[in-house]
């Protein structure tokens, strides 16, 4: 996991030591834009936020200083909307992995409808740039009442309303056994789940790429942490704290791209035989410029997990859209439980309020 250049912070009074991270992320263990957007830019106003480590019970201080770019992971991002700008006010760059799914029928998730989603996806993108949107279907999973060609379908009526409203399209399929806790909740509540075979995957895998390429869409298709190979369909495996992609959003940043050690060149003028030669990983930027990519993956991340270093200043047990494949809650119970907390303390240092 990565360390962070540690920062004084002052709270009652008293000097405390606290991480400063320049790549936030908000967040892969609950849905800070959909719930917590309030109390995230209350934070972020007064300078540092609190973080519990999940696995030793430790609480530790965020500094939100030097903070330069954020990625943020909803299911509902529309809270998000109205304080844009005050990102932009502090000249901090974000992009939003935004997991829009389709199991209304199946009521597997408390979230908007889907048509107020898609809606949402569009405004984002309005303000943010097609690039900045990244659409999620995540995870992919089966039951006794959805099958392969029934994502498919699913996957089909997204894809064609988000055309030309974003560049890539990242899923995953749903590994029901790697997480116990989830399992269990399946079966407790009687969704009847099925494990992914490889000869699916590939199925999966082979006429998503076809949809894509007939339907015009021409998304950058990628998968989640998983280990299987399907290079062979144009689909890679994703990178969603991307350091390419920040680069492509923030190349301005000196502070940033220097923290990245992305050194930014101006396109060499054509020569006499022809567009300019760029080198291998180039990635053209506006204003005639480029930069070649030296995207690093955090060694901290479970092994089929491409993302580069960031802080996660979210907590596990807080998400309260109740989703019935979640890993991140341990039950709902401790879920709602944690709401209640947070609402009653909304503006605690902590994402709890305890």
């Amino acid at each position: 996991m990565a360390t962070w250049k540690p920062t004084e912070i002052i709270i009652n009074g008293n000097p405390v030591k606290a991480q400063a991270p320049l790549i936030v992320s908000a967040s892969r263990s609950t849905d800070i834009p959909a719930f917590y957007a309030d109390w995230f830019f209350d934070r972020l106003e007064k300078g540092f936020s609190a973080w519990t480590n999940p696995f030793n019970g430790v609480k530790s201080y965020v500094s939100y200083e030097k903070t330069r770019f954020i990625v943020f992971w909803s299911k509902n991002p529309r809270p998000l909307l109205p304080y844009l700008h005050k990102l932009n006010e502090r000249s901090i760059k974000c992009y939003i992995q935004y997991t829009l799914n389709d199991y209304e029928e199946e009521k597997l998730e408390k979230v908007p409808s889907l048509a107020n989603r898609i809606e949402t996806f569009k405004l984002l993108v309005e303000q943010l740039g097609k690039g900045a949107v990244i659409w999620r279907f995540d995870p992919m999973i089966l039951t006794d009442d959805i099958s392969v060609d029934d994502l498919l379908g699913k996957v089909q009526n997204i894809g064609d309303q988000l055309k030309d409203y974003t560049e890539k399209l990242v899923f995953s399929y749903a590994d029901i056994a790697m997480y116990k806790k989830v399992k269990h909740n399946l079966v407790a509540n009687g969704i009847p789940y099925h494990e992914w075979n490889v000869e699916q995957m590939e199925e999966f895998a082979n006429k998503l790429s076809i949809m894509n390429k007939e339907r015009g869409w021409n998304y950058q298709l990628a998968t989640c942490g998983e280990k299987i190979d399907i290079d062979k369909y144009g689909i890679l495996h994703n990178r969603c704290v991307d350091g390419d992609l920040i680069a492509r959003l923030a190349w301005n940043d000196k502070e940033l791209m220097d923290f990245m050690k992305v050194k930014v060149e101006d396109v060499p003028a054509p020569s006499l035989f022809g567009a300019p030669e760029l080198p291998a990983g180039a990635i053209l930027l506006p204003n005639n410029k480029y930069f070649v990519s030296v995207h690093k993956k955090d060694p901290g991340q479970r092994q089929f997990c491409e993302c580069m270093a960031s802080k996660d200043i979210g907590e596990y047990n807080t998400c309260p859209h109740l989703c019935e494949y979640c890993y991140a809650n341990a039950t709902k119970q401790l879920a709602l439980q944690n709401w209640k907390c947070h609402q009653e303390n909304p503006f605690s240092e902590t994402i709890t309020g305890k």
